[in-house]
């Protein structure tokens, strides 16, 4: 005889004697000092109009309350649980997340994914600059010091999915040239005079050409016929090679569209950027799909950050330091970067603002060693005449000012460049170790870049610069050593610019509590600068 008692869905009935119990008060097995009593008792101080306005007010209410359910997520992130599954599980199984449900239902996956790609979406930014500005109240920033830096962080996408650019525009001049080719032979055999306009064609102008094939076809009674042994009509084969072309050419001009300035973008996730990942295991310098993170470190604490599909970190830089300003009502009054960020345009951003400027130059760790200082081909290491405004070079000839310059950046900063020449380098015999150029060798100087770079690296050098870029070292590049090591943090789940920048934030949220918390364990809290130990 077969025992179906084991196999019914409530498993409390299996017990032959089963007593009602009264439900323990979780909060009595948490420890006084655990972090998830500092997390909820710091987000419960935050205003939640916002998060508030995502949920309509007709209608059934929540499940959970908005509030609840952001700090299940928060103290998720804190714990290095990001899947809406695992974060379900431990809603039922672990009981400090039990404690932040306050007897509340278990939220389902599908709630919780749902409030984090959609009700949160518009709020997260909100809440993370309502909790900086509590830091503020609690001595713990000062907004005068800040350390920046960048990382990249691959995209949830195939690596395989990408779209180029330039083959993207190299297809479609190929496609043009077919075009034109059917357009003559649709000439030649109707007698027409369509002209396709340069330099591309146009789909509007084909979908006439199409629509004059299809009334030829309807006229002459033609049936398209399909499969091997079959002879197509002239018409036929005309009808599918602008249709085909008319179909192309809308899917590259769609591809126009994503690109928005970049070279390359994923077609599983059309916001991210193929770009060169620290996390190289094939050894290869393969390029995946990925975000540029930006964050902006004070006190060891993230205050800013935001998301770019830029690769390079220099054209990151005014963008994330503006919308920091928007967000938080404050200029700090100094800012330290690494020399990724290092350009003129920069430079004159931070001198329009006020703020003092501790950007590390490019050449300046290769300006320390000895094969720079013996490059004679160097600016850096020829003698410079102020007055008659030219340079000297190694075998003692001039090079004198023939031409200035605008060079553009890609976002549209222009920059005076100055263009010096040899006098004489035919019967030089430094060229070959000076020059590979066939005439006389060439100089281009932006001399307000120079002014700028000298003015930094007096910064840097001085006790406060040095001081500076140490914490720089240890606050934002350990901010990212910790989320990408301790968090185990290497790949977004979610897809789309909106919901990663989300996701990051919530991040960061944890981040920065898990920061507070075991500040006041280590009593440490409202110490922002490390002091310079000696050896």
């Amino acid at each position: 005889m077969i025992n179906k008692k084991i196999t019914q869905i409530n498993y409390t009935k299996n017990c032959e004697v089963y007593q009602l119990v009264i439900p323990m008060e979780t909060g009595i097995l948490i420890p006084e000092d655990d972090s998830v009593r500092l997390l909820s008792q710091i987000l419960e101080e935050l205003y939640y109009t916002k998060l508030n306005e995502a949920y309509s007010s007709q209608g059934r209410n929540p499940v959970v309350e908005p509030k609840i359910l952001f700090k299940i997520l928060v103290y998720a992130y804190m714990n290095d649980i990001y899947s809406s599954r695992k974060i379900e599980k431990a809603c039922k199984r672990d009981i400090n997340f039990m404690w932040l449900l306050q007897g509340n239902q278990v939220p389902d996956h599908a709630t919780i994914a749902r409030f984090r790609s959609k009700r949160l979406v518009g709020a997260v930014d909100d809440l993370f600059n309502q909790f900086i500005e509590k830091l503020k109240t609690y001595g713990e920033v000062e907004f005068k010091n800040i350390f920046i830096d960048g990382t990249k962080i691959e995209a949830n996408a195939n690596k395989y999915t990408f779209v180029w650019k330039k083959s993207t525009e190299r297809f479609k001049a190929k496609l043009h040239e077919k075009i034109k080719k059917i357009v003559e032979e649709i000439n030649f055999e109707f007698e027409t005079e369509y002209i396709i306009p340069e330099p591309k064609a146009e789909v509007t102008y084909l979908q006439d050409i199409l629509d004059f094939l299809n009334e030829n076809k309807e006229f002459n009674n033609i049936e398209f016929v399909y499969g091997k042994g079959k002879r197509k009509t002239k018409v036929q084969r005309f009808i599918e090679s602008i249709s085909e072309a008319i179909e192309r050419l809308n899917k590259y001009d769609n591809y126009s569209k994503i690109f928005d300035g970049r070279n390359s973008f994923s077609k599983t996730d059309q916001d991210s950027t193929f770009m060169h990942m620290k996390e190289d295991h094939m050894r290869n310098s393969q390029l995946k799909p990925g975000y540029n993170m930006q964050i902006g470190v004070e006190g060891e604490y993230i205050v800013g950050l935001d998301i770019s599909s830029e690769r390079s970190d220099q054209l990151t830089f005014i963008p994330f330091l503006k919308k920091l300003r928007e967000k938080l009502s404050q200029i700090f009054n100094s800012v330290t970067a690494d020399a990724g960020y290092e350009s003129e345009e920069n430079y004159m951003y931070l001198e329009s603002t006020g703020q003092n400027i501790f950007i590390k130059p490019q050449t300046y760790e290769s300006m320390k060693k000895r094969s720079f200082k013996n490059n004679i081909s160097k600016r850096e290491n020829m003698n410079y005449d102020e007055i008659n405004d030219e340079y000297t070079c190694h075998n003692n000839k001039k090079l004198k000012v023939i031409d200035n310059k605008i060079r553009k950046s890609k976002s549209g900063y222009q920059a005076s460049v100055t263009v010096y020449e040899c006098e004489d380098c035919d019967a030089c015999q430094y060229k070959p170790k000076c020059t590979k150029a066939k005439g006389n060798k060439k100089l281009y100087v932006s001399k307000k870049f120079i002014q700028k770079r000298l003015k930094s690296l007096e910064n840097i050098t001085s006790s406060e610069g040095i001081m500076l870029r140490t914490n720089r070292s240890i606050q934002v590049e350990g901010a990212f050593g910790v989320l990408k090591e301790d968090h185990g943090f290497r790949r977004f789940l979610t897809k789309g610019k909106i919901n990663v920048k989300t996701e990051f934030t919530l991040l960061c949220f944890g981040y920065d509590i898990n920061k507070f918390h075991n500040k006041i364990q280590n009593d440490r809290c409202r110490i922002l600068l490390h002091e310079i130990k000696a050896s």
